[in-house]
């Protein structure tokens, strides 16, 4: 088994004020840190960086370096899967200790997006999507065809997409780290106005997730260094799962990524979804949410909003999704997503949650999607030690 037994994570959102290097060494040092583990005896580094573009740094994975002297000379690597690139990230870091390639890993997801003009960050996204027949298509284009799938086959589900925005807004409030700390009402989401404007019917500007700066660490290790640690969360289960890139052809509405590497994890990890106490979703676009509580086995396919009526993924209930805001309000810089929803949940199941902590988590998911439900990792995270 791995262990994940210390993490960073900067403040998301705007951050004009730091480069790309600054965040990797603020989220890099405060997870060593945490681990109670010197730089000297990190083995290996991955870099969780989506780049596209974005930034001028390009060849970034030394840039980890910067977090000690003593990690000069080390193997670091830059990681990418699109929006799943800080899961990718983990996930190989997570190989090598398996391996036993190294007994220390650091993981940082990273990004740098709020300093380009709107569109140039909306190009540099729709670089993940299917060049031949999809350039030119941003993102909320894309996930505007889910929801326009899903409503045809199910009715008008705005109602369903404005509770999701209005949860993840109200979770987003206790969590200092995220970049949105507002709270926006369930009317307000769900109306189209000038402060809401639709972006790609029906998804209004309320449905999208945030353009952000930030990053996110962990530090992994191997089973036998568990006595040399304070606090321990096992990487209980994986999945990673990749669909066609073309959506052409695919069933949009089955979700059929997401779907297939969610059952992997609980089958390799010996669960069902009923053993979960809390999740941290790619909610990307609150259609993606709704679609992922279906992947995940919480409702039955064009059952979703039903979960919502009934409280099961709200702030205490019986398994609440997203309680550090999500991307929809916590913020989504590309590379440090996966890492930062991996961090939120060791968080929870460690009892350091603070404001956000829902009482009695032991065990949670981490769901993180790249492109239109192209990449799909999954972590079943568990405590081990606190």
């Amino acid at each position: 088994m791995v262990y994940i037994v210390g993490w960073g994570h900067t403040k998301f959102g705007r951050l004009s004020d730091q480069s790309l290097e600054q965040l990797i060494v603020e989220a890099g040092r405060e997870a060593l840190a945490d681990a109670g583990i010197p730089a000297a005896e990190v083995d290996g580094m991955w870099l969780g960086h989506f780049n596209a573009g974005m930034v001028d740094d390009g060849f970034a994975s030394s840039l980890m370096m910067s977090i000690d002297p003593d990690l000069r000379f080390k193997p670091a690597v830059r990681v990418e899967n699109a929006c799943a690139t800080g899961s990718a990230a983990i996930h190989a870091a997570r190989q090598a200790i398996l391996a036993g390639e190294c007994k220390v890993a650091l993981v940082v997801g990273a990004e740098m997006m709020t300093h380009l003009p709107g569109p140039e960050v909306t190009q540099a996204l729709g670089r993940a999507a299917y060049q031949r027949t999809e350039a030119g298509i941003s993102f909320p284009g894309v996930f505007a065809e889910f929801a326009k799938a899903y409503f045809a086959e199910y009715g008008d589900q705005s109602m369903a997409l404005a509770q999701i925005a209005a949860k993840n807004h109200g979770n987003s409030v206790n969590n200092p780290l995220a970049q949105l700390q507002k709270p926006l009402d369930l009317e307000f989401c769900a109306t189209e106005s000038d402060r809401n404007p639709m972006i790609a019917a029906p998804l209004k500007k309320t449905d999208c997730s945030l353009v952000s700066d930030g990053a996110a660490a962990v530090v992994l290790v191997a089973e036998d260094l568990l006595g040399d640690v304070q606090k321990a969360v096992k990487i209980r289960s994986v999945a990673h799962v990749n669909d066609l890139l073309p959506m052409a052809g695919r069933d949009l509405v089955g979700f059929e990524g997401p779907s297939r590497a969610m059952a992997l994890a609980y089958e390799r990890a010996g669960i069902t979804v009923n053993d979960m106490d809390v999740a941290e979703v790619h909610d990307c676009f609150t259609i993606a949410e709704l679609l992922i509580y279906e992947a995940m086995g919480l409702a039955p396919r064009g059952q979703g909003a039903s979960l919502l009526r009934d409280g099961v993924v709200q702030a205490g209930g019986r398994l609440p999704v997203n309680l550090s805001g999500g991307l929809k309000a916590k913020g989504h810089p590309i590379g440090a997503t996966g890492v930062s929803m991996h961090t939120m949940v060791a968080r929870q199941v460690t009892g350091q949650a603070d404001g956000m902590q829902h009482p009695d988590a032991n065990m949670g998911l981490v769901f993180n999607m790249g492109g239109a439900a192209v990449a799909a990792h999954v972590s079943i995270l568990e405590v081990a030690k606190t």
